[in-house]
């Protein structure tokens, strides 16, 4: 049975920084494509960073592009987002998911496998 589990969101002030954990159990995250997804009340969930290992690529959006960066210990077989200048607008649940892919990337493709999530709240 594959578990990821996030941990490390919480309350920050605007221009301080979270560093988000995913934790496997079940499959060797580091074998597949993995994302951060986030999702804010009343909006959809999207990506807003990725990590394929077996190209050594990342995948950022724009808004997030230079203050998130993707990571990894594959020892831990963990994942982590670390969220530098954080913004109101970066509040959200932010979800880690693990792909079904594990060389060709296909961001657009959905993740096989979810965590529960954890709330990142920014106040201004």
């Amino acid at each position: 049975q594959v578990q990821l589990i996030e941990s490390g969101g919480g309350l920050v002030q605007a221009g301080g920084s979270l560093r988000l954990s995913c934790a496997a159990s079940g499959r060797t995250l580091s074998s597949y494509g993995v994302g951060w997804f986030r999702q804010a009340p009343g909006k959809e969930r999207e990506l807003v960073a990725g990590i394929n290992w077996n190209r050594g690529s990342t995948y950022y959006i724009d808004s997030t592009k230079g203050r998130f960066t993707i990571s990894s210990d594959n020892a831990k077989n963990t994942v982590y987002l670390q969220m530098n200048d954080l913004k109101p607008e970066d509040t959200a649940v932010y979800y880690c998911a693990s792909y079904a892919w594990r060389v060709t990337t296909n961001w657009s493709s959905n993740p096989t496998y979810w965590g529960q999530g954890t709330q990142v709240t920014v106040s201004s």
